[in-house]
């Protein structure tokens, strides 16, 4: 492998968990990204600082990619924001000029770390400040997250294109150094028929013949709407719906209460029987009100399972037919949509591939990673 970059450059990943195997889309968006990075150029020395709470006590490094496991409090409202402070002073202080912090609430950091004398790199994965979960301190401190990120950030990624365009009209001094570059297609290896068999009779499925939802247990997800409109359609095929919540929540509480022989929680799975799930579900239904680029999407297309979302901006953004999409919380619009032949919603799954590919939007990445490095 030829350096692409012209001296060794070690750059910090935070804002995340960690990797890997961890819930969530930032999560499953560095897997896939950060050891293609560290393939296409050796003269990158890429150190995830993830937050201990959900890492192995001594993590292993990922594909070339190292992690480290420090210190952060598990409470939602705070953890990201103190985890990633954290992580800023310890790549300082072991010598670390280059950072790429992921999300605005960790962004919210960003003036900092550009005081201390590092290069900033910031990968806006959605507007959070609409996410239900959060009160009004937290969306006015993701609020200020955003504006730093635009302000400070000498690259800012943007994962879907509308989001780079609101946010290129919302800071406008910011317009040279937003680029769009969308999550990808996660090329999960798709099991054999025998694997395939196994996981369903693990759960007592039948193929082609369930529902299948996958997200974390919070309000944004829509999974309430989805499981009213779900026992509204009148369909015998059974709602499977894999996930979890980070955080114990009455919202999360309330949903579980919903389980029965045809309304099935299957808390979180590994991403192996996450792709039997996804090649053998009848549907993939997506009811969300927010998102960045949704990536469980991503993932199902390319799988190939019939595809219904909610209309909001990001899930377009994926750009499939009108007749895959519903409005957004109508509950009889989306009963109506479970009661019709799930054929209709069949999709392309090797033009969502070819345009959602992990390697173009690694080497994209490494565009971004080389014009802020040598600046």
């Amino acid at each position: 492998m030829i350096p692409l970059l012209s001296a060794p450059v070690k750059i910090a990943i935070t804002g995340l968990r960690g990797i890997p195997g961890i819930m969530g889309g930032v999560e499953t968006h560095c897997e896939e990204l950060l050891p293609r990075l560290a393939a296409l150029d050796c003269a990158l020395s890429i150190t995830v600082l993830g937050r201990a709470p959900y890492l192995d006590a001594d993590p292993k490094a990922v594909g070339g990619v190292q992690v480290v496991a420090l210190p952060a409090p598990r409470r939602q409202s705070i953890e990201a924001i103190v985890s990633t402070m954290l992580g800023i002073v310890w790549a300082r202080w072991r010598g670390f000029r280059h950072v790429h912090i992921h999300a605005i609430g960790p962004g919210l950091i960003a003036p900092i770390a550009r005081l201390l004398g590092m290069r900033v790199i910031v990968t806006h994965h959605g507007e959070d400040y609409e996410r239900a979960k959060w009160g009004r301190i937290a969306r006015t401190a993701l609020r200020l997250g955003e504006r730093a990120s635009a302000r400070n950030a000498h690259g800012l990624i943007c994962v879907a294109p509308s989001l780079a365009e609101r946010i290129a009209a919302k800071f406008p001094d910011a317009r040279k150094t937003i680029r769009y570059i969308p999550n990808g297609a996660p090329a999960v290896p798709l099991p054999d028929q025998k694997e395939r068999r196994r996981v369903l009779e693990q759960f007592g499925l039948e193929a082609g013949e369930f529902v299948l939802a996958v997200g974390r247990l919070v309000p944004e997800k829509g999974f309430d709407y989805l499981v009213e409109a779900h026992r509204r359609s009148g369909t015998r095929q059974p709602l499977v719906i894999v996930g979890a919540a980070d955080h114990a929540s009455s919202f999360a509480t309330n949903l579980l209460t919903q389980a029965s022989d045809s309304v099935r929680f299957l808390g979180v799975q590994p991403r192996g029987i996450l792709a039997s799930l996804y090649a053998e579900a009848a549907l993939f239904v997506l009811p969300s009100f927010h998102e960045g680029l949704p990536i469980v999407a991503l993932e199902a297309a390319r799988a190939g399972a019939p595809m219904l979302m909610s209309d909001i901006v990001p899930n377009r953004d994926i750009g499939l037919p009108a007749t895959n999409y519903f409005p957004v919380g109508d509950v009889d619009a989306l009963a109506f949509a479970l009661a019709s032949p799930f054929e209709t919603f069949a999709i392309d799954s090797s033009a969502i591939s070819e345009r959602f590919d992990w390697d173009r939007i690694a080497a994209a990445t490494l565009e971004v990673y080389r014009d802020v490095i040598g600046r």
